[in-house]
């Protein structure tokens, strides 16, 4: 026995009612108030150390995993590398927050430079001539070559003897 469950079935779409469906599907999703990004973020890597550095609107503090630029990097050397898109572009109205993974902290500070010069692109894209220029946007791709069997590191064969 069929019952009325059973034997409803869907109405077919006109041809009327097509297009506001679709329309309905790729309008915009509706604002919730929320202002212009606050901050822009970039990733940074060299060798294994990752840096997700982001920039904002500031007074021009450097802070790297919850410290202050330097007294994370212990020589200033460090701090100019990883301070050196700011120099180079002479801005001193942002302040930037480093999250760093990995490597030693030479690598670290150059991971931070690459993503501190994105972020800056990103931000505003008239900045990219400067910096490719200077070399701070190029991702420097050298990473430590893998130990193969038979050998005692990478290319370093072990000692021969004669007898």
């Amino acid at each position: 026995m069929a019952t009325a469950k059973d034997t409803v079935k869907k109405e077919p779409q006109t041809a009327a009612s097509a297009p506001a469906a679709a329309e309905a599907h790729h309008a915009p999703a509706p604002s919730h108030g929320h202002k212009a990004a606050r901050y822009t973020e970039a990733v940074g890597r060299r060798k294994t150390a990752i840096a997700r550095v982001r920039i904002s609107a500031g007074k021009g503090t450097v802070t790297v995993n919850g410290k202050d630029v330097k007294s994370y990097f212990s020589t200033a050397r460090l701090v100019a590398a990883a301070k050196a898109p700011l120099n180079e572009l002479k801005l001193t109205d942002l302040d930037v927050s480093v999250r760093i993974v990995g490597g030693g902290i030479r690598a670290q500070a150059e991971a931070i430079r690459l993503g501190l010069a994105r972020a800056i692109v990103l931000r505003d894209g008239e900045w990219k001539p400067r910096l490719r220029a200077v070399g701070y946007m190029t991702r420097d791709s050298r990473m430590v070559e893998r130990k193969k069997y038979g050998k005692k590191k990478a290319r370093r064969s072990p000692q021969w003897a004669k007898r």
